[in-house]
Order: structure tokens, then sequence, then C-alpha cells
């Protein structure tokens, strides 16, 4: 624990593993129950998977910060999440929040939290349900373990558990994102000068962020036109500087296929020409990815 009474982190339980129905256990030979990260919620009648790395994280994590959990399930899903990932009651004690706790519906606050916002970080799945309160948001993607997951949110895309796999324990999202903590947590407390309560975590998230893509020039294939502005302001809170034209300063161009002028162009040039999922994964784990592994298809059949 800090020395720092309240510099807070509050954690939705999704981000930390993700439900799905009894159902799916006898319909779903895929499903491995044997690995002990698979647990049945009694009260609300949902399996919980885990995700991979989750008791090393929340162990982690308690050393740095207070923390909440903070959901918007009711009451009973909340502390049979809270008693699932802490059954010792050493990391969340009565610091759990649900939407019956709430003083606005569909939306999550600050007032339940100790603390002020400049001391106060926030990893959540959802940044919607944060509107007043994005820059003290860490932003994570979705764990679509189960098939019902990728249904509920449109995703035309198998589960892990169909593709039989897991995300990975040493270097998977939480094991990812407690890195980012523990750096922003050493600039907070060890890199700023002044007194502590005037120091702002959401100024150093915000500088940390901005690290991410700095020096990337981007151009966005028109095949993007109803996301581009989302996709813009990603990339720019991230630090990169965005074009509309393209020009010999560019070094990616995001796009979907080779069809179009820009993506042309990009090869033509021997600029990186990578997918949207390159941008957001660098917006969820805050760490520029390896372009080699979002390269565009080239869905062309040559020889046609």
């Amino acid at each position: 624990m800090s020395a720092f009474s309240y510099y807070s982190f509050l954690i939705s339980p999704d981000v930390l593993g993700f439900y799905g129905f009894l159902s799916e256990l006898v319909y779903d030979e895929t499903i491995d129950i044997s690995k002990g990260s698979l647990f049945m919620l009694e009260h609300v009648q949902v399996m919980t998977k885990l995700r991979p790395f989750v008791r090393t994280f929340l162990k982690e994590a308690s050393e740095m910060f207070e923390m909440y959990i903070y959901t918007m399930g009711d009451r009973r899903y909340s502390l049979e999440m809270a008693r699932l990932l802490d059954p010792q009651g050493e990391y969340f004690k009565d610091k759990v929040i649900s939407r019956d706790d709430g003083t606005q519906k569909n939306v999550k606050d600050l007032d339940l939290v100790l603390g002020t916002e400049n001391s106060i970080l926030i990893l959540d799945d959802k940044e919607e349900v944060w509107p007043k309160y994005r820059d003290n948001l860490i932003l994570m993607e979705r764990y679509h373990f189960f098939n019902s997951s990728c249904q509920d949110f449109g995703l035309q895309c198998k589960s892990l558990a169909a593709l039989n796999i897991d995300e990975n324990e040493t270097d998977g999202a939480l094991a990812k994102i407690l890195e980012v903590l523990r750096q922003i947590n050493y600039k907070f407390f060890d890199e700023l000068q002044g007194d502590l309560v005037d120091r702002d975590v959401r100024q150093v998230l915000s500088s940390f962020r901005g690290e991410v893509l700095r020096g990337c020039v981007i151009v966005f294939s028109l095949n993007f036109r109803g996301d581009l502005r989302i996709l813009r302001r990603i990339a720019e809170r991230l630090g990169a500087t965005c074009l509309k034209k393209l020009d010999p300063t560019v070094t990616h161009v995001i796009g979907t296929d080779f069809v179009t002028k820009e993506s042309r162009w990009a090869v033509q040039e021997k600029k990186f020409l990578v997918n949207r999922r390159w941008l957001e994964a660098a917006n969820f784990f805050l760490q520029k990815q390896p372009e080699e592994n979002f390269l565009c298809q080239n869905t062309l059949v040559s020889g046609n």
C-alpha cells in the first residue's frame, strides 16, 4: 500500500473475467473446466471465466493502490465477484460498488470513492459509462472467452473457447496493463516534483498515453468514413499525427485492403499498411504494437 492514503484504483470485474451461461458448458465441448479458472456464480446462475494472470495482477496492484470493484451489475453479482476474486478479503474489503449504489442510471461516478479525481485510476472495458472521467480511464479490451460474449457484442469472430486458446499468462492483457500501472505509479511518486497532494495522475496517464505512437504519421483509408472521427481521436491521444492527404512524411496507412488509393500508395512507397486492430491494440495496451502482426491482407487474386 502506498503512503498516499487515497490513491485509488477502480476495477470493473468484467476486465478480470467474463460470464457465460451454464448451457454453454453442456453444448460447447471446447470449454475446458479442468484448468481451475472457470467458476459458477450460484446466486446469479452464470459461469465466470477468470482471465489468466488475474491473481498476480490483483496482488501486485493492491501494493500500489486502494482498490475498488465497480460494476454495472446488481449487488448480488458484485458481491459474488468480490468473493471470487478476493476470497480472503485482502484487496477490496467493503470497497464494492454496484449499480444499486450508483447515483446515476447507466453511468459510473466517483461519488462513492474516497479521494479526489486527481488521484484515481479506472480500469474498465466500457468507455461510455465514464462520460465525466475519461481522463482517469485505462480502457481494456473485452475478454471474449465464451461464444455468447462474441454474439452479445455483435462480433463476427470465434471466441477463445471455440479456438481452444486463451490469453498468455505472462504476456497477456493483464500482464501488460500491470506493467503500465507500475510505470504510471513510478512517474506519479518518483518523477513528479512538488507536494504529493498537488500531483495529478490524469496528467501522468495522458503523458504516458501520448508517447505510445509519437513519431507515427498516419493517413486513414477512405473506407473508414463512418469511424474516422473516432479512430483519429484514438491515434491523436496516443501521440500520432494524423494527416488527411498523403505525403512523404507518412509512416503508416491504416486500411482494410489493397484497393484504395491510400493502400496502393503505401505498398508502392513501402510504408506500413496496417489494419485498425494495430491502432486499437496500441490503445488497449498503451504500447506500440509490432506492425507485422497487423498487416492488411491482399485480397486481390493475382493474375485476374
